[in-house]
């Protein structure tokens, strides 16, 4: 009985991968019906039998590829939907071996001479960014160059006398089943997304707008935290590195070969200066040609940035593509020439198409039902779901003020104070923006405070941006970016020295609220909770005056120890919070009384109130310091009653309140000795016990 399952299953097996053949083998046959047949069948079969998959993904691929340029509209939609399937089994390092020849096919199909072949392409495209988009951009300069070709065509220059030098220009295709227009906005699209994924790819990661811009290649290190008790007692090593941080920089003589001579210029893609300097000089005539078509038409100047949605949808293309093509620029180890160089050959026209119909905002014709609509204007504002009038805009200021700088400033000064005045426009009426358009909103904002660095034009947009920061409701992905760049403008401000420092009236006002916010924001966002107070401590330890006055107003709600910030957030919070104690211009009384009631209470560990207690004592006239100090912050009275009330776990008004109650049921007194004891249990015994250890120890 066995062996005849045994041998049905082996049947089975054998008539299973006869039927796999077959299919395969239909895919050359000359019928159009017949192939999409056995794309259908194929994809039937490996969903029944995934292990097919890895035993023969050479077949599958080859074949699947080879009719992505089949004559027939049928057999490639069966071909990318067979695609699709493949790409949800696949992982990207098991197709990598086969990828060039899926690029091959690919290139194939969006160079073909047939219109409806290379429409098609661009789905298969769509399929393979979406699954592979590292795999893709390997081989970006083929693919970057059949982008062109999809939308132009050579033509020999007649300007020049080089017979060798090629110029590009706009097809128009009428046979094509959509308008040209749409046709470049449908190309455009995918060679967004296709820059997208080199920019994503490569070795730095950098977000877009205010993260992308950085004073040094030191900005961001890696705290090292050191316990010195453990350290006084050779229980931890500190090791200093060279090259530390979270991107260490390697300075060495010595290169792996695949880094350096074994790849041409053509292999390395868009990473090389040559390659995109030359890639740059094809497409943005191409592009700036794209904007000439969809921009409003020079007879109405009224009008002039009134835009119809499908225009929009192909200007926002053109901008993102040259706004991709800054970031890889700045990803050259030469930025500075290539700025330099960028600003000689595209400022002129940038000036002239981009800026001249500045700023844009969506309009659509309304067809008019009542006389007063849209108050006589056939033009109303309206918004719209597939297209981004603001982030348009943003996007053409950061294209912009990355071609300024502090030595041009004179000379940008017209288009600039054009950028500057929208900024800040739309930072005081800023309460619908979105994270990615704040993000883009305050990386125009940070260039344009340093490219001309003096107060007069820094402070207005330091307070433009305020006035959206003091608004209700924020996002908290707004809220964050907002406290990151405010932050970033008080650490560049007191980076300068004493001479030349000149204080934002505007900083300080934001500096000395953060202490309230944090008190009154408690457990309702501890990530936002966790990042006021970062920035509280750095400007703290700084000895921010308008701060540290802040904080002393605010203490003893932050150190309450019924609701206040420190025992509602989490142990590495309660940790910042108890060393920002040592900064406080001065401890009374009834702050001591909160932290005294916060260690007794076991809302914060045993090893935290021991850390408190050792602050509390550095800043009495107990520390035993060698050499001269200010004024000790703690009165030495008010120091014995915190350590006295911490020793007996209660406050003078505890004490009086427990002495008052009839009957007393939480107290015990034996017959043995006089002395009342308080019943606890064991936790809060054991945390007291631990605390009593440390004030015995100081």
């Amino acid at each position: 009985m066995f062996g005849k399952k045994k041998k049905l299953r082996v049947i089975m097996m054998t008539n299973m991968f006869l039927f796999f053949q077959d299919l395969l083998s239909q895919m050359h046959h000359y019928s159009p019906g017949v192939k999409q047949n056995a794309l259908l069948g194929l994809k039937e079969l490996l969903s029944q039998y995934p292990f097919l998959i890895d035993a023969h993904l050479s077949n599958i691929i080859s074949e699947v590829a080879a009719v992505f340029t089949d004559k027939d509209s049928g057999v490639r939609g069966a071909a990318v939907h067979m695609l699709q399937f493949l790409a949800s089994k696949i992982r990207a390092e098991q197709i990598a071996p086969f990828f060039p020849l899926v690029s091959a096919h690919l290139s194939s199909a969006m160079t073909h001479i047939s219109e409806g072949i290379q429409e098609d392409s661009l789905k298969v495209l769509d399929v393979l960014l979406e699954a592979y988009p590292a795999l893709l951009t390997d081989r970006s300069s083929i693919l970057l160059k059949n982008f062109v070709e999809l939308i132009s065509h050579q033509q020999l220059s007649k300007r020049l006398k080089s017979k060798e030098k090629l110029s590009w220009m706009l097809s128009v295709n009428p046979n094509r089943r959509v308008t040209s227009q749409q046709w470049r906005l449908n190309v455009l699209m995918r060679l967004k997304k296709f820059l997208q994924a080199v920019v994503d790819g490569s070795n730095e990661t950098e977000d877009e707008g205010l993260q992308e811009q950085r004073d040094s290649p030191h900005s961001v290190r890696s705290p090292i935290f050191i316990s010195w008790k453990v350290h006084a007692n050779n229980q931890q090593h500190i090791h200093l590195y060279e090259n530390g941080g979270l991107r260490p920089k390697m300075n060495s003589s010595f290169r792996l070969r695949s880094l350096a001579s074994v790849m041409d210029s053509a292999e390395k893609g868009l990473s090389s200066a040559e390659n995109l300097k030359g890639f740059i000089e094809i497409i943005i005539p191409l592009l700036i040609e794209c904007w000439i078509e969809a921009s409003p038409a020079q007879s109405a100047p009224i009008l002039g940035n009134l835009l119809e949605s499908d225009c929009q949808q192909l200007m926002q293309q053109v901008l993102s593509i040259i706004h991709l093509l800054w970031k890889l620029t700045k990803r050259l180890d030469e930025t500075y020439k290539m700025e330099v160089w960028l600003r000689m050959n595209y400022l002129v026209d940038f000036k002239h198409h981009f800026m001249r119909n500045f700023p844009y905002s969506l309009q659509e014709t309304v067809k008019h039902k009542k006389k007063d609509s849209c108050k006589g204007n056939k033009y109303c504002t309206t918004s719209s779901n597939n297209v981004d009038h603001l982030l348009l805009n943003l996007t053409l200021c950061d294209i912009m003020v990355s071609l300024a700088s502090a030595s041009t400033l004179q000379a940008d000064s017209g288009w600039l104070d054009m950028i500057r005045k929208f900024v800040t426009d739309t930072l005081q009426d800023g309460s619908k923006l979105n994270s990615k358009q704040v993000n883009r909103l305050l990386g125009v904002t940070w260039r344009l405070m340093q490219i001309q660095q003096n107060k007069v034009a820094t402070e207005p947009l330091i307070k433009a941006v305020y006035t959206l920061y003091q608004q209700r409701n924020l996002l908290f992905p707004v809220r964050t970016l907002l406290l990151k760049f405010f932050s970033r403008v008080y650490q560049k401000e007191d980076s300068k020295t004493q001479r030349i420092r000149s204080r934002s009236k505007v900083l300080s006002r934001w500096l000395a609220g953060l202490p309230q916010q944090l008190a009154l924001l408690g457990l309702r966002n501890p990530e936002l909770s966790n990042q006021l107070i970062d920035i509280i401590h750095s400007a703290a330890s700084r000895s921010n005056k308008e701060l540290l006055q802040s904080l002393q107003a605010t203490a003893v709600q932050i150190y309450d120890p019924l609701d206040g910030t420190l025992v509602l957030l989490p142990a590495e919070a309660q940790r910042r919070l108890v060393q920002l104690v040592y900064f406080l211009p001065c401890l009374p009384a009834s702050l001591l009384a909160c932290l005294s009631r916060c260690c007794i209470m076991g809302r914060m560990s045993s090893e935290l109130a021991a850390t408190l207690i050792g602050i509390l004592r550095m800043r009495s006239s107990f520390a035993g310091w060698k050499c001269q100090v200010q004024d000790n912050a703690v009165n030495d009275v008010d120091y014995f009653s915190f350590l006295f009330s911490t020793l007996i776990g209660f406050s003078r008004e505890e004490l009086t309140s427990l002495q008052g109650i009839r009957g007393k049921p939480h107290i015990s007194q034996t017959q043995l000795s006089p002395v009342r004891l308080y019943l606890t249990d064991l936790d809060q015994f054991l945390h007291h016990w631990a605390v009593t250890e440390v004030i015995h120890r100081h």
